[in-house]
């Protein structure tokens, strides 16, 4: 052992002699993709471009995200925990209970492409961004896109999902439809070899940063037939063969030792042999196309590699590959057509029994903080700054998402900064890899996470870890203690007999979260939270239209807009302009939908001016088939600005409501705006 760390520190100081220059970093993950699916993972996914990575670079044994997209992507981003960086929960929806939780990248961090530009590196990102708010992306606000946080190039969806064949697409701060013949993650992979050609060209040999940010094989279930095929009688096996199938090549590769045990089958998913044929045959063409999303990955990763290689550049570029959080177990189910056969008109999910099997040999999945939510493969990748006698070994100490900020400062040279266009930025959280890459330690230290209640904290060998139920609150009685060098797959649960060291543990975690600001916990689930924001209504237009739906009937000549030039109470107002009038009020309109229940009372207020006398109608009514009007009211409102307010009766029955502005028959030729829309619930 002596000899080899001898060996090891030699080579090291031979490989960072040559790595003089600044190496380029080109940092891939994957979407929803599970621990054991690739190929150097176990899997039997053909990615023969990542295991040549794996291969001829390291790969680790555990390491960690932050359990869900949004919250791993902000804190990949920024080197700081999640709510540090503002996003504790999702970019779906602002949680109205302080900066932990507005679900928007801030400003009281930096992303790894502003620091790295301050130290000479050229930036570029494709794929996924998915750390802005939903609502100022429909807006198109973009002050907070790749464009704006430090990257000098960018393609790919600031969204976090879309159909593979037929998403919007974000080019640099334009939106537009994808074209005809298109698939995303091609799209990811051309445009990263051509922003790579492009950059040696014009750029020569100055150092880069490139994120590749995949959404696959996020759902929906799309590929093409070709690569599906390769797949379809693979699966035919069973999640229970091929779980354990991978089990044992994680034995046999040296990612667990031979006593490990691996946990049982979900105890939600039935046995394989007792599905139907029929059962079968669509359980398995799901796997399959999922492996097909995985495997068309692959061969992109495989160009961007051979682009680098082609321009003699492979060598000094530092790569990192992992994916976001772990398996994902969501039950999706919509589109045109329920066919599972990978088309655009469809809309699927793999489901819970293949989530257990890309997890193996962990329990649980992305949302929770079991290692089956937050372990992720991370496969590392630098001829020039990896000890060459490391090549094929596996890193034994932990990591965490956060260390590769840190990082890509240590091999880069930049400094990161403490105040940052003029905000305090908060320090980082991460620990550099690089005594990894030469066989050292580099003492991680303490993990926290906190996803939904979900939390966890690594504290050298032990873990303390709570799954909490949607709807339930966080109970300190679920927490459970697991010695993660004896027991890396959580199946000994320790908590009662070292019932101190939990005590203890809870304490130091609920520091850190007061710290970060945690607190409260929120463990409504993901449809609650989203009609709780769709209540506080963008009517001060901060967001520009974002979440209002605009309406303009083909008869009519008008439309909607946002006028920055303070008309009425802030920066922004909503602003009509009716070139002719239509015969119906709805044939121009801006409606805002929410979710409401029976006998509640509600009481809308806005304020309105117009540049000639002229009329409009405001309405809160119910949406569907036979909509029933609550409020229905004809304004007359001239040049001086005026202040309305309703109060509504009891809503009749639970369901979709909506406030309603419409304009068709407002005067030819008359101008409009509107201001401080509120909904405010009244109890009474």
């Amino acid at each position: 052992m002596f000899r080899f760390s001898v060996f090891i520190f030699l080579m090291s100081v031979s490989v960072f002699a040559r790595a003089q220059n600044k190496p380029n970093i080109v940092l891939i993950m994957a979407d929803d993709m599970g621990y054991s699916d690739i190929g150097a993972y176990g899997g039997e996914v053909r990615t023969p471009n990542l295991d040549r990575l794996a291969k001829e670079g390291i790969r680790y044994r555990q390491f960690y995200n932050a359990a869900r997209c949004c919250p791993t992507r902000a804190s990949l981003l920024t080197g700081l925990y999640p709510h540090q960086a503002g996003m504790g929960w999702m970019a779906a929806a602002d949680l109205g209970t302080g900066p932990a939780y507005q679900d928007n990248l801030n400003n009281e961090c930096v992303t790894i492409a502003e620091v790295l530009k301050t130290a000479g590196y050229h930036t570029y990102m494709t794929g996924k961004w998915h750390v802005t708010n939903e609502r100022k992306i429909d807006g198109e606000v973009t002050d907070n896109w790749p464009r704006q946080r430090g990257f000098d190039r960018y393609f790919g969806i600031i969204p976090g999902g879309a159909n593979y064949f037929t998403p919007m697409i974000y080019s640099d701060n334009r939106r537009y439809k994808a074209p005809d013949n298109f698939y995303l993650t091609n799209a990811i992979s051309d445009t990263s070899v051509r922003f790579l050609k492009e950059h040696f060209s014009k750029e020569g040999r100055d150092p880069f940063f490139m994120y590749v940010a995949y959404t696959a094989p996020h759902w929906p279930l799309h590929a093409f037939k070709a690569t599906i095929d390769k797949y379809r009688e693979a699966y035919k096996k069973g999640w229970d063969a091929i779980r354990a199938d991978r089990f044992k090549r994680q034995k046999e590769i040296g990612l667990f030792a031979a006593g490990t045990i691996s946990t049982p089958r979900d105890a939600t998913v039935p046995p394989w042999d007792r599905l139907t044929e029929k059962e079968k045959e669509e359980m398995s063409m799901r796997m399959a196309i999922y492996a097909a999303q995985i495997d068309i990955m692959d061969e992109g990763i495989g160009k961007i590699v051979q682009t680098l290689k082609e321009n003699n550049a492979l060598d000094n570029t530092l790569i990192f590959f992992l994916s976001d959080n772990g398996a994902c177990a969501e039950f999706i189910s919509s589109g045109k057509s329920k066919a599972v056969d990978g088309t655009e008109e469809t809309f699927e999910s793999y489901r819970l029994p293949w989530a257990n099997v890309s997890s193996t040999p962990f329990q649980q999945y992305k949302h929770f903080t079991h290692e089956g939510g937050i372990a992720t493969p991370l496969i590392v990748h630098w001829p020039e700054g990896i000890a060459p006698g490391l090549n094929n070994r596996f890193v034994s100490d932990y990591g965490h998402i956060t260390d590769i900020m840190a990082t890509c400062v240590a091999v880069s040279g930049a400094r990161y900064p403490s105040v940052f266009h003029g905000h305090d930025i908060h320090p980082m959280e991460g620990k550099s890899l690089l005594p990894h890459f030469s066989g050292r330690s580099n003492n991680r230290g303490k993990i926290y996470w906190e996803h939904e209640a979900n939390i966890a904290l690594r504290d050298g060998k032990w873990k303390l870890v709570a799954k909490t139920p949607e709807d339930a609150s966080f109970s300190i009685d679920s927490l459970q203690l697991y010695d993660m060098t004896a027991d890396p797959t959580e199946t000994n649960n320790l908590g009662s007999r070292d019932p101190e060291r939990v005590k203890a543990m809870y304490t130091d975690w609920e520091q850190w979260a007061h710290k970060i600001g945690a607190f409260p916990l929120d463990t409504r689930e993901y449809g609650a939270r989203m009609q709780a924001y769709r209540r506080n209504i963008n009517g001060r237009f901060d967001d520009n239209l974002g979440g209002w739906n605009i309406h303009c009937a083909e008869d009519m000549k008008g439309s909607i807009t946002v006028d920055d030039k303070s008309r009425i109470t802030g920066k922004r107002s909503a602003f009509i302009s009716v070139q002719q009038a239509a015969a119906k009020p709805a044939a121009l309109s801006m409606l805002w939908p929410f979710k409401a229940q029976e006998g509640e009372r509600f009481r809308l207020r806005l304020k309105a001016r117009s540049d000639k006398d002229t009329r409009f109608f405001v309405r809160l009514e119910s949406t569907g088939p036979g909509a029933h009007r609550i409020v229905d009211q004809e304004l007359n409102i001239k040049s001086d600005t005026k202040s309305f307010e309703f109060t509504s009766a009891a809503i009749p029955r639970n369901g979709m409501y909506r406030v309603g502005l419409y304009f068709g028959t407002a005067a030819s030729g008359s101008q409009l705006w509107i201001d401080d829309v509120e909904l405010i619930a009244v109890n009474e």
